[in-house]
């Protein structure tokens, strides 16, 4: 039987090459300076920081012609890829990336949004509401120019702007937490949660992963429920409608793994909106409160390569 993930795949859209180049377009020449767009995204990538390039040892391989084999090494690299674009918001259909937007317009059973704590509510007890979008980066060809300055490049297994998640399409979990909210994870107190490691402070639960939350912080909020999409689309056969990014390793070529809360070795987060920021880092980072409830992040992964330099790996050192 197959698996949920790969059940639910046809309900994601696929932006056609043509609409791509037609969506670079239209970020250049229509939208306000201030907007959250395709093209500041691809400017938003060339980050040294957030791509942290090294260099962390060696690949030995076997190289074989029909005059004999030899052995050959070639240098192994890591550094961060901009994977993907995680859009938290509070609003259906107002993803904050502007050409996404009518990726996720309200539809039945998904049309409702916002947060029940208001300015005026008195209480701070209420559970927020996140809608939120995962895409593939427009920014990765850059990471590669940048990172092919340095040396080698690893690619990115993401495709840009590809749809992983939309919440809109996710109604039954997303909104209504089945089946998660059974899940030990979802049960058990101080289990897989997004928290400070500076001041101890927990902002919330991974589980169950779908848009609400009690947390009066609203960036806290929007931060948690990016983590829990970033959770799902990371791992296969997940009980939500997605398309997994977990691309395969092969010989020299180590991708990601998972994305696990409060861990830098998996992956980083980059501000977008409100506010851009160059520097890349795990939840929690500061918090900035946006006035229409919507927020952005680039998340980086990690990956790993050695230029291939025979037909079999014998094996790795590291330095």
């Amino acid at each position: 039987m197959a698996s949920p993930a790969h059940s639910f795949r046809a309900a994601l859209p696929h932006p056609a090459p043509s609409q791509r180049y037609w969506l670079l377009g239209l970020g250049a020449l229509s939208l306000p300076a201030l907007a959250l767009n395709t093209v500041s995204l691809t400017q938003s990538a060339l980050s040294p920081g957030c791509l942290d390039y090294q260099v962390i040892g060696l690949c030995f391989w076997l190289s074989c012609t029909p005059f004999g084999c030899d052995i050959e090494t070639s240098i192994r690299v890591q550094h961060f890829n901009p994977d993907l674009v995680v859009s938290s918001y509070a609003v259906t259909g107002e993803n904050p990336w502007a050409e996404m937007a009518a990726l996720s317009a309200p539809l039945p059973g998904a049309e409702g949004g916002g947060n029940l704590i208001t300015p005026n509510t008195r209480r701070d007890n209420l559970p927020r509401f996140k809608n939120v979008d995962v895409i593939g980066h427009p920014g990765g060809f850059i990471v590669a120019q940048v990172a092919a300055a340095s040396g080698l490049v690893c690619s990115s297994g993401a495709t840009a702007l590809q749809p992983y998640f939309l919440s809109t399409l996710d109604t039954l979990a997303w909104r209504h937490a089945i089946p998660e909210t059974l899940y030990p994870e979802a049960l058990t107190p101080g289990l897989r949660e997004v928290g400070s490691q500076l001041d101890g402070e927990m902002w919330g639960n991974v589980y169950p992963r779908h848009g609400f939350l009690v947390q009066p912080d609203d960036f806290k909020a929007a931060a948690v429920m990016a983590q829990r999409a970033a959770d799902l689309v990371t791992r296969d056969g997940q009980p939500h409608v997605y398309l997994p990014l977990t691309p395969a390793a092969h010989a020299g070529y180590w991708p990601p793994p998972p994305v696990l809360e409060n861990d830098p070795a998996t992956h980083t987060w980059q501000p977008l909106y409100p506010e851009s920021s160059d520097r890349c880092a795990v939840f929690p980072t500061e918090t900035v409160q946006a006035e229409d409830g919507a927020y952005a992040w680039a998340l980086w992964r990690p990956y790993s390569c050695c230029e291939r330099k025979g037909q079999v790996l014998l094996g790795t050192v590291a330095f």
